[in-house]
């Protein structure tokens, strides 16, 4: 991408946020595992940067066996206690807690829905909100439809799912595209990858 097209100001000059920015934030994401990343990243996003876990994003998959929620799901406390161990991720018991958590509620509504993707998809009627923001200002923390999302999956057992952290799911996996309107990033139909 060319230095003068415009970008939204949050994405700043580091390489790594920049091309986060450039070419996964907003896109349309279909694929599961994929979300099931997303879904523990943004959960231990809570009080950090994004830049700090896109720089740790590699040693989580690691540490999370690539993020196969079927994995992830059978960890004891010894595996967590490892994770407690590697300084490659973030280590905080609630945290890494959640996400063992997070895998188990994730394969029940894999079970009931058929995936994630079908589950979460539909609280936007299967087609991205594109939204038309002039300034970062006017962005919002959250919605009345991340407070739904929210509360339907945290009565499914999900933790670290309040409604902040799925309106971050929402834009990071393109259920809500919330680039600036004058970003040079337009938006895309959607990709399985």
């Amino acid at each position: 991408m060319q230095t003068t097209e415009k970008v939204c100001p949050w994405a700043g000059n580091d390489p790594l946020y920049r091309s986060y920015h450039d070419t996964e934030w907003g896109v349309p994401l279909h694929d599961d595992r994929r979300l099931f990343e997303l879904l523990v990243l943004e959960g231990m996003q809570a009080g950090l940067s994004w830049l700090t876990i896109l720089r740790k994003r590699d040693n989580f998959r690691a540490a999370f066996d690539q993020f196969d929620p079927t994995a992830v799901a059978l960890y004891d406390e010894d595996r967590i206690s490892q994770l407690l161990q590697n300084p490659g991720i973030i280590r905080n018991r609630l945290k890494i807690k959640a996400a063992v958590a997070n895998a188990r509620a994730f394969l029940q509504v894999q079970a009931e829905f058929g995936s994630f993707d079908r589950y979460l998809w539909s609280f936007v009627g299967h087609q991205p909100i594109v939204n038309h923001w002039q300034t970062l200002a006017e962005i919002p923390a959250k919605t009345v439809l991340s407070d739904r999302l929210s509360r339907d999956m945290q009565s499914r057992g999900f933790r670290f799912a309040g409604s902040t952290i799925c309106y971050a799911l929402m834009q990071s996996a393109g259920l809500v595209w919330d680039h600036l309107a004058d970003c040079s990033c337009q938006p895309q139909k959607g990709t399985d990858a």
